[in-house]
């Protein structure tokens, strides 16, 4: 077979994939439908990228402590954007998604669960990272709707006299338990319904069903760890509302 033919394959699934999607925003008339084409070619950038930094790293230790440190300010940075957070909750952001991170890293490494060497700290790292900023955006989306649509409550039990923590604290919790519904969900299904790309990789690169499904499991139970610490922190530091534009 021609070396070339399984990129050409690729190239044409990519476009036709990335035409549904965003014919199919365009046609419901759903707001910014190229949305999903500037992800994939930022993610084909990006992976590019990363495949060539990789090659040089995986084995680096100082070198997957920066490429960690990148991962984490892009998780950020794009977290804030998405969250709307401003400048005073942006602190608050950033500590929430490094707590979870750090100590679920420290127990899977400490334990031995996982052997701590550079390739699997970047891997883990980087699976933890990515799910706690989707975790940390939707509790702040869905914690700032709900304090805005049940303001009338918020302003009830401010006037007698709970703080502002008080008063939203129930908010809270229904915003926690709504971002973390989708790592739950999957946790469940998983085997089942969802195949994990962790599980597959790691059977791709020569580990036995049943090593790959240890792995596996760590992984999930790193994500919802993490995802209940940085949640529950996230909605600690910025739950204090004392207005209702959040």
């Amino acid at each position: 077979m021609d070396a070339a033919s399984p990129w050409i394959a690729t190239a044409i699934a990519l476009v036709l994939l990335a035409a549904i999607a965003t014919v199919g925003l365009s046609i419901f008339h759903i707001p910014q439908p190229r949305a999903v084409l500037l992800a994939l070619a930022r993610a084909i950038l990006q992976l590019g990228a990363l495949s060539l930094v990789l090659t040089g790293i995986i084995r680096d230790p100082l070198w997957v402590g920066v490429g960690l440190g990148v991962m984490f300010v892009a998780a950020v940075g794009t977290a804030a954007r998405r969250a709307r957070a401003g400048a005073s909750a942006l602190l608050g952001l950033a500590a929430s998604m490094i707590i979870g991170p750090l100590v679920v890293m420290s127990i899977v490494f400490a334990t031995g669960a996982i052997e701590f060497s550079p390739r699997y700290v970047l891997a883990i790292g980087g699976i933890v990272i990515g799910n706690t900023m989707t975790i940390a955006i939707l509790t702040q989306r869905v914690y700032s709707a709900s304090v805005r649509d049940h303001w009338d409550e918020v302003e009830g039990w401010l006037a007698l006299g709970a703080t502002p923590r008080q008063s939203t604290l129930d908010l809270g919790r229904r915003a926690i338990h709504t971002a973390l519904l989708p790592s739950v969900d999957q946790t469940r299904t998983t085997g089942i319904v969802v195949l994990p790309g962790a599980f597959v990789g790691a059977i791709f690169a020569g580990a036995s069903p049943l090593e790959a499904g240890r792995f596996q499991v760590v992984v999930l139970a790193s994500i919802l760890a993490a995802g209940v610490l940085t949640a529950t922190a996230l909605t600690r530091m910025t739950g204090r509302v004392v207005q209702r534009g959040l």
